[in-house]
């Protein structure tokens, strides 16, 4: 008998997802090319826009440091051994590799400054430390929180209470100061990543998944885990919007206690930024995907509960995001033209999910998947739509990073699965981890 051909792959897969995944990145160079030539135009006719490393936050200043080699080392044993680590680990080893993966990841680029790097944006002026002091009586400061947002600090005056009183619960127990901090927002950060990989295993499959875990554990949005408060608030509100998606695909008693949980964490979160209400479209679109209305009612009501607590005890958000509203127009948004950041927003979002994630949603073409990654395209949306973030997106909008970075999976399913493609997996993990190297290279950044 004679043996039948080989089949040869689709032309799909041969032909037109290539020059897809080269169209998107095409876009993406082109999305962060010409927002930073335009922001450089901006900022030369007005410096008071303070947009000097256009579209990221910062400033262009190229420097070198002996310690980046160690940044370097990581992306070389990342790119060499990850992509058969995603196919090889148990699950649970899997999610633990990846989120000590991404804090590790996180610390070595921050520390390419110095080892002090890491802790220092949490130390300045405008960040959350310094107004510690001003937490005494937690009802009397909660009471008077929205009426003295003008005597607070930048960071503090633009968010709700909550992370204030998390470090103070810090300091009262001994863990006060900048280390323990920043211990606390790169967990957090890091902690984004198996919570993501959780949701696109239960939406889609264990074969995505572990497909998109070296994407997401090795994100450039890496750059601000270390070290901004964003990180945490990103982890927080990853693990409520999990707890949420697995409770839409369960009808018992755990069903009902995960959507309980998931609601409470997205209730705490609301309560740590004001933007992370948005978060709720990603485990909304899943439930109405699944036409499952029940774990979106017990979420809501436990989210609600956090409110009435918080109002209570003297904060109302309302009240809290109209005085965050009155300061920011009062601050270096006066100086930002809105219509330059429309599009500038996007692409410092672009830089932060890296390039590898433009070509994913360019060969991307599960619909499970695509779920995921449209309930955070429409939360950067309408967040980008508000005008309220001109500039600085690349930390704000940090907890939409992981629900479109999913997308990368399309690149590995063939190498978890033991088939072809662990060549493009390395050259695209390669590329987005080089991406944000060359930016902590060129970029004095805040944070």
């Amino acid at each position: 008998m004679i043996p039948a051909a080989p089949r040869r792959p689709p032309a799909e897969t041969t032909i037109r997802r290539p020059l897809r995944a080269a169209a998107g990145l095409l876009l993406w160079t082109g999305l962060v090319w010409l927002t930073h030539v335009w922001g450089e135009r901006l900022v030369r006719r007005d410096p008071a826009s303070r947009i000097f490393a256009a579209p990221l936050a910062g400033r262009l200043d190229p420097r070198l440091s002996p310690l980046l080699l160690l940044a370097l080392a990581v992306a070389v044993a990342a790119v060499a051994g990850a992509p058969r680590l995603a196919g090889t680990l148990s699950w649970h080893a899997l999610l633990w590799a990846c989120f000590a993966g991404a804090a590790v990841w996180a610390m070595v680029l921050a520390s390419g400054d110095g080892l002090h790097a890491v802790a220092a944006p949490l130390t300045t002026r405008w960040d959350y430390l310094v107004d510690l002091p001003r937490v005494g009586s937690v009802p009397a400061f909660l009471s008077g929180f929205t009426s003295n947002a003008a005597a607070f600090s930048t960071h503090v005056r633009a968010h709700p209470p909550g992370m204030l009183l998390l470090l103070w619960s810090l300091h009262r127990i001994g863990l006060s100061g900048p280390g323990p901090e920043a211990a606390l927002v790169i967990a957090g950060g890091a902690a984004m990543v198996p919570a993501a990989l959780v949701v696109l295993r239960e939406v889609a499959g264990g074969a995505p998944a572990r497909a998109a875990a070296p994407f997401l554990a090795f994100l450039p949005a890496a750059l601000w885990v270390a070290t901004s408060a964003d990180a945490l608030f990103a982890g927080v509100a990853a693990w409520g919007a999990a707890l949420m998606v697995l409770s839409t695909g369960r009808r018992d008693r755990t069903g009902d206690v995960q959507a309980l949980g998931g609601g409470l964490l997205l209730g705490v979160a609301a309560f740590l930024s004001y933007g992370l209400v948005l978060v709720w479209l990603i485990p909304t679109a899943v439930a109405a995907w699944r036409r499952r209305l029940r774990p979106i009612l017990i979420a809501a009501g436990a989210a609600g509960a956090v409110g009435l607590a918080f109002a209570g005890a003297g904060f109302a958000w309302t009240a809290g995001w109209a005085s965050a509203h009155a300061q920011y127009l009062r601050g270096a948004a006066r100086a930002r033209p809105q219509h330059y950041f429309w599009l500038g927003n996007l692409g410092a979002f672009a830089l932060a999910l890296g390039p590898a994630v433009a070509a994913g949603l360019a060969w991307l073409r599960d619909r499970r998947v695509w779920l995921l990654v449209a309930g955070g395209l429409a939360a950067v949306a309408l967040a980008d739509a508000s005008g309220l973030s001109k500039g600085e997106v690349e930390r704000i909008w940090l907890p939409f990073v992981p629900w479109i970075a999913v997308a990368a999976c399309a690149f590995g399913l063939g190498a978890v699965e033991g088939h072809r493609g662990r060549g493009w997996v390395r050259a695209m993990l390669a590329l987005q981890m080089g991406s944000a190297i060359a930016i902590q290279v060129l970029v004095r950044s805040p944070w």
